[in-house]
């Protein structure tokens, strides 16, 4: 498919004069309405990034220790802004040329000019979505409230806040466990062969490059009132501010107080199994509340793709969205999703090792390779330029790193699975 004939496929027009949007599909009109505010952009992108997986981030450290960790928590950290500052660019050059793009997916078909590019984009999305509904899906089933993306913006707000307050109980708790007389010894050692340390080291950059992927950038770029120039970096500023507190704190002190037997969700090592509570049992019992409202918030933000795709062929644009003909179907496919990622999780409830194979699989490939690819193509940087080699340079790096991180981790799945038992609760840490 070439770029000629895909622009009408893939893109939906802007007209000049008014700036609003004209959709093409139902998918387009009920879901992805473009109707916010760079805020509410940010409050997407924080949640779409700054969730409960962050208490996997001293989990991540036990693999790559103090400076490695620090340094990859850091590097994936400028790479993935960067990123998304360059893909919110492209979107905004395909804009002004009467192409506004509102789908990863078809941007990338369109810019690319292969037809096989769309369904692999589908299907790294489709990876990182569905993996993440199955990975709330207990608190996500109130999903079929029927929002659209923009609705959730006040609900995303209270994620942010959710966000903050959570990490900062988080982090109140490891440093009360660190202190505290039945602290655990604090060891920092890496694995004892250096094959065992490389494979650990993959999986944790794995890891972080899930805890900043998003892998919907266009998705959420779409939901903004034209026109959207530096809407997004500003968003993208509010949502990196929450992170850096977050994340830091969250991965600075878990790690600290547990070293390298942190569990691979830190509160299971604030609340062993076994002896006594090592933080104020008031104190994690409000943190596992404000977890578990945000993972609600999460699995809504995720959830609008899976949706945005299934309602563009099963719903009538003609037609209010709630009106018989389109709720209906809205109402039959939504609960066949969520029902299918229910069993999903009912049958294979852990997470830890999910989360590298997600980050390696979905989020490289979506947010570590794709927008320097689109903005080599799109912006027509000159060879001889830095940010041009700049780019490659990141792609050729994440490229090895999104290789060698599905094997370690697809790996530690394979030696971690006599631990799992289908239908069970049973947890690898």
């Amino acid at each position: 498919m070439g770029e000629e004939g895909s622009q009408n496929s893939y893109s939906i027009a802007v007209n000049s004069s008014t700036g609003r949007v004209a959709p093409v599909d139902a998918g387009a009109a009920f879901v992805l309405e473009s109707k916010g505010s760079w805020w509410h952009a940010g409050f997407h992108l924080t949640t779409a990034i700054v969730g409960p997986t962050i208490l996997t981030l001293p989990y991540a450290f036990r693999g790559l220790g103090w400076g490695l960790g620090l340094a990859s928590l850091t590097a994936v950290g400028a790479v993935t802004f960067y990123a998304y500052t360059l893909m919110s660019k492209v979107l905004d050059h395909c804009e002004k040329q009467g192409r506004r793009h509102i789908r990863f997916r078809e941007l990338t078909a369109d810019l690319l000019g292969f037809g096989w590019i769309f369904y692999l984009v589908v299907f790294f999305q489709s990876a990182v979505n569905t993996g993440i509904s199955i990975g709330c899906i207990l608190l996500a089933g109130q999903c079929l409230k029927l929002p659209s993306f923009h609705s959730l913006r006040h609900i995303n707000l209270a994620s942010v806040i959710l966000s903050l307050a959570y990490s900062g109980l988080v982090t109140g708790g490891c440093i009360y466990a660190g202190y505290s007389k039945n602290a655990p010894e604090k060891d920092y050692s890496l694995g004892s062969s250096n094959v065992q340390r490389t494979y650990e080291a993959f999986t944790s950059i794995s890891i972080l490059a899930s805890l900043y992927g998003n892998g919907i950038l266009p998705e959420i770029q779409a939901t903004l009132a034209p026109p959207v120039t530096g809407k997004m970096v500003k968003g993208l500023m509010l949502c990196y501010t929450v992170a850096f507190f977050s994340f830091y704190s969250t991965a600075v002190s878990g790690y600290w107080a547990f070293g390298n037997i942190v569990n691979s969700n830190v509160l299971n090592s604030l609340l062993p199994d076994s002896g006594p509570s090592l933080a104020p049992t008031w104190l994690l019992a409000l943190g596992v509340i404000c977890v578990l409202l945000q993972l609600f918030a999460i699995g809504l933000v995720y959830s609008q793709v899976a949706y945005e795709i299934l309602e563009k062929n099963t719903a009538d644009i003609e037609q209010s969205k709630f009106s018989k003909r389109n709720l209906v179907p809205r109402l039959i496919v939504r609960t066949i999703y969520m029902v299918l990622c229910a069993f999903i999780a009912a049958m294979l409830p852990f997470f830890g090792d999910i989360v590298a194979v997600v980050g390696a699989i979905g989020f490289i490939p979506l947010d570590f390779i794709l927008p320097m690819l689109l903005y080599n193509i799109t912006i027509g940087t000159s060879k001889r330029s830095a940010v041009h080699w700049l780019n490659i340079f990141i792609m050729i790096v994440f490229t090895g790193v999104g290789v060698m991180g599905a094997f370690a981790s697809i790996r530690k799945m394979v030696l971690d699975a006599h631990h799992f038992k289908l239908f069970s609760n049973d947890v690898v840490n």
